[in-house]
């Protein structure tokens, strides 16, 4: 993504076409559009950064950090894994640049947040024609991302889940009992913050669904930020990367969070809803 929103304002500085970048660099019109495409899952190679680069006038420094990032570039234990679908391979290696991911639920338990039973029941009712080789290994893969919270420094997660969300017995009783016990004792460390948005308090500004945005705030170099918003859909996901678009999310994030209860209320209903699963 930096590599992209880099070419892509020297580009649009210089006043040139990705025609006529591609020209000037020798390579194909597809080249440049697809190195200015961050989601493209293909490797980036620092010769063509260099190239197209060259070609739109950067100066010295410029052309050096971009190829500097393109030569950093290390593939995670999530590339080519077959048990991480292809769409979520951007949100996990954003995960693992980010400082922070903001999440709001409104149908399940967020996968950071999954014990393993949850996880498993959960990929059980949406993997229903998938053999349970393979549901075991998603549900392996889903665990080995939950990592990110135990690194140096640790990814800082917030969520606000609706009410609905602890509600639902996913597996069953004990299932969901073990599930509500792991976000009680996770909302009480220092690195994963749990707001519920109580039923009471009626239509809220997430109505259209599930979202997570994941970021990193540099102010000493703007380049190294980044914040991206996540939405899950069937078979794929959707990644927003416009200033516009995230700003309105974070705006959406912020009014949930101003609606949601706050910690102490929180965690109360957390254990409120345990305590009913109880025998």
């Amino acid at each position: 993504m930096q590599i992209a929103r880099g070419l892509i304002a020297l580009r649009e500085r210089c006043g040139l076409t990705q025609s006529q970048v591609a020209e000037r660099a020798g390579v194909s019109k597809t080249t440049v559009s697809r190195y200015e495409m961050w989601q493209d899952r293909a490797r980036i190679r620092w010769a063509t950064v260099k190239a197209i680069a060259d070609a739109c006038d950067a100066s010295a420094s410029e052309c050096d950090a971009l190829v500097e990032v393109a030569r950093t570039q290390t593939d995670g234990w999530w590339v080519g894994n077959s048990a991480v679908p292809e769409w979520m391979d951007p949100l996990v290696s954003f995960e693992h640049e980010a400082a922070y991911e903001h999440l709001c639920a409104n149908t399940v338990i967020p996968g950071l947040l999954q014990t393993r039973d949850y996880a498993l029941a959960i990929h059980q009712a949406r993997e229903v024609r998938s053999p349970n080789d393979v549901i075991e290994q998603m549900v392996d893969a889903r665990i080995q991302r939950q990592g990110i919270l135990r690194r140096e420094p640790p990814l800082h997660v917030w969520a606000v889940l609706d009410e609905a969300v602890i509600r639902r017995t996913v597996g069953n009783s004990s299932v969901m009992a073990d599930q509500l016990d792991h976000l009680h004792e996770l909302a009480q460390g220092p690195t994963v913050e749990i707001q519920v948005l109580p039923f009471s308090a009626g239509a809220h500004a997430a109505g259209a669904g599930d979202f997570l945005i994941v970021g990193r705030n540099d102010e000493r170099n703007p380049l190294n930020s980044m914040a991206v918003v996540y939405i899950e859909m069937r078979r794929r996901g959707l990644y927003l990367d416009d200033a516009d678009d995230v700003a309105g999310y974070k705006l959406t994030f912020d009014y949930l969070r101003s609606q949601a209860a706050d910690k102490p209320t929180s965690l109360r209903l957390l254990a409120k809803a345990r305590r009913e699963l109880s025998p």
